[in-house]
């Protein structure tokens, strides 16, 4: 199965779609640029949805559901989202046979109605603050798509968050920010910096925009999550103000924050090798299969009896397990199946091993095929949580010391563009450019700033485009 799958080293592109489609993750739409998510990528998504809603809900945080269609007047009142997001709106003029009164825009995202709603329910501070999330779809008209990174409809999380000041407001943008960051490291396994975007890298309409970036097997950057302090603009677009305890007017602050299935495309390309998928215990919708060996009826019984029993000790630790009994398949096709879609561990039970009170188990996320554990089978379900953990650990670990080998302290420009050019990773430095300067090196480079991360190391230096001193230090990287 896996000779089906393109190497990394010839062609990193290529295999990341060959993993997404021979891992049935997800499949090509009749519609250009939109994706059918299949049952095993969707529940990767289900298992990223859980876990972020619990910690949405732990925060104060409660589901909503606002509509599909944003009237055009709405998306009008504040300029500098619109002009942000114009180019990627799709429209709908026609509806039940007749022109429509007034165009009616597919969510690009809900900012515009949402505010509009709060227009209603905010009058007094007493109302506030206002903690809502909603999981929903969203259309934005992409040019260039890449299954799960960028399609034009796509599934996310957004929150948006009305507070009476702007301190409110901060700490939850920067609240939010942790909950992501604290997501990818301990959920994902994936190391992120977060920090905040420049000017010219924020959101449409924000005040300011935070980030979680991660660096991705081909050294590239990948925008996993943002949150933003949106400030007063769309409370002022939409007349949305409180009376304060002084019986003063006074506008609403706000934030907006989301991911998306973006993420999956993230699992994806930081932990999976030449042989398909690898994904982290703590969201493979498949912790462990059982793979029970037999040659006739009798072996079956047994192994898929001893099966069995391990699978309800594992069940009651919390384990997602499946066991494989099917009989049209051999063995090792069975065990390159479940390698090619990323389970954790694979149990073997054969009539050796049942003779001799044991099991065997292969971990994905070794790259030496052959390295197998035995363990006793009365002290199988313990050794294999154990096991689990380990997994999730040594994925974090392998990630971080891949992104940290490939992360380079630049002191001059020139030294920036030769990183660049060759595509060796993330150029940390100093910065005092403006964003006409960072225009210039994105189309000099093709890098941008990721984020000027929130752990400055607080020495001064000198900034590499503009010689100013300075003490803020910025990651320049290609990013998908």
């Amino acid at each position: 199965m896996a000779e089906r799958i393109t190497k990394r080293a010839d062609d990193y592109a290529q295999w990341y779609l060959d993993v997404v489609l021979q891992a049935q993750l997800a499949d090509y739409a009749p519609v250009k640029g939109c994706m059918i998510i299949r049952p095993n990528g969707y529940a990767i998504w289900e298992n990223i949805q859980k876990a972020l809603d619990g910690m949405f809900k732990d925060t104060g945080h409660v589901n909503a559901y606002f509509p599909l269609f944003i009237p055009e007047s709405f998306m009008m009142k504040e300029k500098e989202h619109v002009e942000g997001f114009s180019p990627e709106c799709a429209v709908v003029t026609h509806g039940g046979g007749k022109k429509l009164e007034e165009n009616l825009y597919v969510r690009p995202t809900s900012e515009t109605i949402i505010w509009s709603m709060y227009k209603k329910w905010i009058h007094s501070y007493r109302d506030l603050p206002i903690l809502i999330n909603q999981w929903a779809n969203v259309v934005r008209w992409e040019m260039r798509t890449r299954l799960f990174l960028r399609t034009t409809e796509f599934l996310w999380q957004e929150g948006h968050t009305a507070h009476a000041t702007y301190e409110e407001a901060e700490q939850e943008a920067l609240k939010i920010l942790e909950i992501y960051r604290h997501f990818a490291e301990d959920y994902m396994a994936i190391p992120v910096f977060h920090g905040k975007k420049t000017e010219s890298e924020k959101f449409a309409g924000a005040l300011h925009t935070y980030c979680i970036e991660a660096m991705m097997q081909d050294k590239k950057a990948l925008q996993a999550g943002t949150s933003h302090n949106l400030g007063q603009n769309f409370a002022k677009a939409f007349e949305v103000q409180f009376q304060d305890e002084k019986s003063d007017l006074q506008y609403v602050w706000a934030t907006s924050w989301g991911v998306s299935t973006r993420l999956v495309g993230a699992l994806i390309m930081a932990h999976s090798d030449d042989n398909g998928l690898v994904l982290p215990p703590k969201l493979a919708p498949t912790q462990v299969v059982i793979v029970p060996i037999f040659k006739d009826v009798d072996e079956k019984t047994q192994t898929v009896e001893a099966a069995q029993k391990l699978k309800a000790a594992l069940s009651a630790e919390s384990v997602r397990v499946h066991i494989d009994d099917r009989d049209q398949y051999r063995p090792g096709w069975k065990f390159n199946e479940w390698e090619l879609k990323g389970i954790p561990v694979r149990v073997e039970i054969g009539p050796k091993d049942l003779a001799a009170g044991n099991v065997v188990c292969a971990r994905r996320d070794k790259p030496d095929r052959s390295e197998k554990v035995t363990m006793a089978m009365g002290g199988a379900a313990s050794g294999i949580v154990k096991l689990l953990a380990d997994i999730q650990k040594n994925l974090y670990d392998r990630a971080k010391l891949f992104r940290d080998a490939n992360i380079f302290d630049v002191e001059n420009y020139d030294r920036l563009k030769e990183l660049m050019e060759k595509e060796e990773g993330f150029a940390r430095c100093f910065w005092a450019g403006s964003s006409e300067d960072e225009a210039r090196i994105k189309d000099e480079t093709k890098a941008t700033i990721r984020c000027i991360p929130v752990d400055q190391s607080g020495t001064e230096g000198v900034c590499i485009f503009t010689g100013k001193k300075t003490t803020t230090q910025v990651l320049f990287a290609k990013a998908y």
